[in-house]
C-alpha cells in the first residue's frame, strides 16, 4: 500500500497535482478510497487540474465484496517492502520513504513498549492518518498491541472544536496524541469559553503528545497546559514527539521515566553552530525542551555537518539515528535526487565507522543528564533545534526562521503570524495583520527595528499580509517555500510592501 493525503476539496488545483503524482510515481495498481472522493476524482473541477481520464482503477471502500479472503498474505521475508510513506516536506519536496515489514514490527514494538501499550489500555489519536507517525497510529500499533484506539480525525474539529478532548474524557484515555494544529485550534476555540467542556475531566491523561518534526514549541504547549489544568489535566502530561523521514519515531515521551528538561542556550552562539548553556532570564537566551524520550532501539549521535566526525556532549551537529525502524531509503525524492543519496547509509569519519547511520537533517545536541529512566540507564536527552534545509545562511551565521518570526510577533499584538525567507540575498519578512489596515505603515519600522536589535538583521523587504494568507500545512508548519514562490509569481494580494534598499 502507498499512504496519500486525499485532495482538498476547496483547493483541488493545488492538491490534486500531488495526489496525481504520488499514484503515478509509486505505479500504483488501483485506488482505494471513499465515495466522496471517487466522485472528486472524476469531477468537472478535477479535470482542470488533472487528466482525469488516465486514473488507475478506482475502487470504493464502502463496496467491499463479501466474501471471506481465502488466505493471508504472509513476506516471503522481513525485508520485503510493507508500505511506501509520502510526504511533502516543508521546504516543497514531495518524498517517499520504503518501510519493511521488519521496520514496521520494530516500530510498532518501540511504541509499545515506551506508551505501555497494553490490550486493556485507550488511546485517543487526533492526527491526520496519511503519513509518518499519524499513519502508525492510526493503523498499525493497536493491531500490534491490541489495544482500542479511539479516533478523532482533526478534520471534524472545525465543526466541534471540543470533540477530541470529550472523547478523552469519556474514554479516560491515558495516553492521547494530537497535532500542533489541533492544540491551536482547541486553545485559540475554547480559550474563551471553557463552559462548552462542561463534564469534562482530564485527570485520567499521562501523556498527552504533540507528534511533531520540528523543534518543540513551548509558548503552545505551555498555554494549553495552563488552559486546561482546571480540568484537572496534569502539569506534566503535555510532551513533543520527534520523528522525520529518514524515521518517524525517534523520540516519544512514553508513560514512564522523567519529565521533559529544559535548557537555555545563547542565541548568539547558536548562529555560529556552537551550543553555550546560559540561565534562564539571561539575555540572548532561548529556551529549548527535549523531544520526549529516545525511543528503546534507537541509538542517536550528533555528527559535524561538514566532517561528518562525531561531537561530543552539548554540541550542535547534524542528528543521525541508527535504529531497527529506520526506513530503508527514498523510494524517490521529486527536488534535489543527488543530495539525498547518502541519507540512509551514513558513516562516521573516525571513531566508530561500522555503524550504519541515517541522517535526519536536522540539527540538534544530546546532553547527557544525572536523571535516570525506567530501566535504570543514564537518560540522554535530545534536543532539536530545527530542520538543516529551512535555515537562512545571512552574514556568514546561520539563522532558524523560527526565532526570528518570534521576535517579530512579540513586536505588536496586531501581528497574528510571521514568515520569514530569503530572496537572493535579501531578508523577507511577511507579516500577518490582524487589525485595523493603518496600522500597517505602523508595522514595517517595527518589524525592521525588532530584527535589527534582536538578530543584527537588516530587513530587506517587509510584506502585510491578511490573516491566512501564510500557508501552514496539516502538522501545523508553515510552508515557506510556497510562500517565497508565492511572493515571487505576486499572488500574495497584500496589504502593503515595504523595500528598505
Amino acid at each position: 500500500p502507498v499512504t496519500v493525503r486525499p485532495p482538498h476539496p476547496q483547493n483541488l488545483a493545488t492538491t490534486l497535482p500531488t495526489v496525481k503524482m504520488i499514484v503515478e510515481v509509486s505505479k500504483s495498481a488501483c485506488v482505494l478510497t471513499t465515495q466522496a472522493i471517487m466522485r472528486l476524482l472524476k469531477s468537472k473541477d478535477a479535470a482542470a487540474a488533472v487528466d482525469v481520464r488516465t486514473w488507475p482503477t478506482i475502487l470504493d471502500t464502502d463496496d467491499i465484496p463479501k466474501k471471506k479472503v481465502v488466505s493471508i498474505f504472509r513476506p516471503p521475508s522481513p525485508d520485503v517492502l510493507a508500505y511506501l510513506d509520502f510526504s511533502v516536506s516543508t521546504t516543497g519536496i514531495l518524498a517517499g520513504v520504503k518501510m519493511s515489514h521488519a521496520a514496521t514490527s520494530a516500530l510498532c514494538r518501540s511504541i509499545k513498549l515506551q506508551c505501555e501499550l497494553y490490550p486493556s489500555r485507550q488511546i485517543a489519536i487526533c492526527l491526520d492518518p496519511y503519513c509518518g507517525l499519524g499513519f502508525a497510529l492510526w493503523c498499525l500499533c493497536s493491531v500490534y498491541s491490541g489495544h482500542q484506539s479511539v479516533l478523532v480525525p482533526p478534520l471534524e474539529l472545525e465543526s466541534n472544536v471540543s470533540l477530541w478532548l470529550s472523547a478523552v474524557s469519556q474514554y479516560k484515555a491515558r495516553v492521547t496524541f494530537c497535532s500542533y494544529s489541533v492544540m491551536e485550534m482547541c486553545t485559540k476555540g475554547l480559550g474563551a469559553q471553557t463552559g462548552v467542556l462542561r463534564g469534562v475531566n482530564l485527570s485520567c491523561v499521562r501523556t498527552c503528545m504533540v507528534v511533531a518534526e520540528e523543534r518543540p514549541r513551548i509558548a503552545l504547549t505551555q498555554s494549553f497546559s495552563k488552559l486546561f489544568k482546571d480540568l484537572g489535566l496534569p502539569a506534566r502530561a503535555v510532551s513533543t514527539t520527534f520523528g522525520c523521514r529518514v524515521n518517524v519515531a525517534i523520540c516519544l515521551q512514553g508513560t514512564a521515566g522523567p519529565d521533559p528538561t529544559t535548557v537555555y542556550v545563547d542565541m548568539r552562539a547558536l548562529r555560529h553552530d556552537r551550543v553555550r548553556l546560559v540561565e534562564r532570564g539571561s539575555p540572548h537566551s532561548l529556551p529549548l525542551t527535549e523531544s520526549g524520550k529516545i525511543l528503546p532501539g534507537v541509538k542517536v549521535i550528533i555528527a559535524h555537518t561538514e566532517t561528518k566526525g562525531p561531537l561530543g556532549d552539548s554540541h550542535l551537529g547534524e542528528i543521525w539515528v541508527s535504529s531497527p525502524h529506520n526506513a530503508t531509503g527514498y523510494y524517490t525524492v521529486y527536488g534535489e535526487e543527488a543530495l539525498h543519496a547518502d541519507h540512509f547509509s551514513a558513516r562516521l569519519s573516525f571513531g566508530d565507522t561500522q555503524t550504519i547511520w541515517a541522517r535526519t537533517g536536522y540539527l540538534g545536541f544530546l546532553r547527557r543528564t544525572e536523571l535516570t529512566d525506567a530501566s535504570g540507564e543514564r537518560h540522554d536527552a535530545l534536543y532539536v533545534v530545527g530542520s538543516l534545509d529551512e535555515t537562512l545562511e545571512l552574514r556568514g551565521m546561520r539563522y532558524h526562521p523560527i526565532d526570528i518570526e518570534t521576535s517579530v510577533v512579540r513586536a505588536h499584538r496586531s501581528i497574528a503570524e510571521c514568515a520569514v525567507f530569503t530572496w537572493t540575498n535579501l531578508l523577507v519578512v511577511v507579516v500577518e495583520l490582524d487589525g485595523l489596515e493603518q496600522d500597517a505603515l505602523d508595522l514595517v519600522a517595527l518589524v525592521t527595528n525588532v530584527v535589527l536589535e534582536e538578530h543584527h538583521l537588516v530587513v530587506g523587504v517587509v510584506v502585510i499580509v491578511d490573516p491566512g494568507v501564510i500557508p501552514i500545512n496539516s502538522r501545523g508548519e508553515k510552508q515557506r517555500m510556497h510562500l517565497r514562490d508565492g511572493f515571487l509569481a505576486d499572488q500574495l494580494d497584500p496589504i502593503y510592501v515595504a523595500y528598505n534598499m
